[in-house]
């Protein structure tokens, strides 16, 4: 069931929509076992969980090429590669699939 008052996003082409992963999903701690806010270090996060895929790039021929990725998936993304967006209320990145470095399994 839908909320209310909320948007569902399909990114187009071979975009991405991924929710980076906080400092406790990351595993970011100190030696002391401290969580290391990422505010802290002043980086973005360069891991994400993928939230929603577009259906892929189209070939020279217009056939479409599916995307390696999909959701639920975890990944690694280039540092300087996504356009961040909010979506009700919740931070988001949109990437370019070639983009995506890895998915971590």
């Amino acid at each position: 069931m839908k909320k209310e008052g909320s948007i569902k996003v399909q990114p187009l082409g071979d975009r991405v929509l991924l929710k980076p992963l906080s400092a406790e999903e990351l595993g970011t701690r100190s030696a002391s076992g401290i969580i290391i806010p990422e505010t802290v270090d002043k980086e973005k996060s360069e891991q994400g969980k993928v939230v929603a895929v577009g259906p892929g790039k189209r070939d020279e021929n217009g056939k479409i090429i599916p995307l390696s990725v999909k959701a639920g998936d975890r990944v690694m993304f280039s540092k300087y590669g996504f356009d961040e967006v909010k979506v009700n209320g919740e931070e988001l990145y949109i990437v370019s699939e070639s983009n995506i470095l890895a998915i971590i399994k």
